[in-house]
């Protein structure tokens, strides 16, 4: 199944947190790390008194249920110090989000996919589209033309 993965660190080297989450991606049972996108460095969504995050989305084909596959997200997570208290959207040391999974529709407790924030940022949608330019969203929306359509202000795209 085709998944793709948001990143996103902005605490402690978010280069460095980048790249051990990717690691880890890379190393989950049942799953390969097909594609990435380049680094984006961008304004905080939430408190504005923290340092700019650095962004990437990754590729992955998986044959792990949606919802084990969120499971070990939060569990690369918790190994690289994430803290969930604090202000919602605060600094951290990363965030792994499961943007899409297939063409699936989830709404539970824990789950909600496709992510409900992808259409309302850009620091996901830019690099979602360069890894999965022929995307569409269960709802038939592309990703491409949301991506094009939104207000990228303040986005950089990190040189390689």
């Amino acid at each position: 199944m085709p998944a793709y993965v948001g990143l996103g660190s902005n605490l402690d080297d978010p280069a460095a947190q980048l790249a051990m989450a990717l690691e880890a991606l890379a190393a989950l049972p049942d799953t390969r790390l097909v594609a990435l996108s380049g680094r984006y460095h961008n304004p905080p969504m939430g408190p504005q008194d923290q340092p700019d995050y650095l962004n990437a989305v990754a590729g992955l084909l998986t044959r792990l249920p949606a919802e084990a596959l969120l499971a070990a997200l939060q569990g690369i997570e918790d190994a690289q110090g994430r803290r969930r208290e604090g202000p919602r959207w605060g600094p951290r040391t990363v965030d792994l989000d499961l943007l899409a999974y297939g063409n699936t529709r989830i709404e539970s407790d824990a789950l909600t996919l496709p992510h409900p924030g992808i259409c309302s940022r850009p620091f996901v949608l830019v690099p979602l589209a360069e890894v999965a330019p022929g995307l569409h969203l269960p709802d038939g929306q592309s990703v491409a033309a949301l991506a094009a359509a939104a207000d990228a202000t303040g986005l950089r795209r990190e040189e390689p």
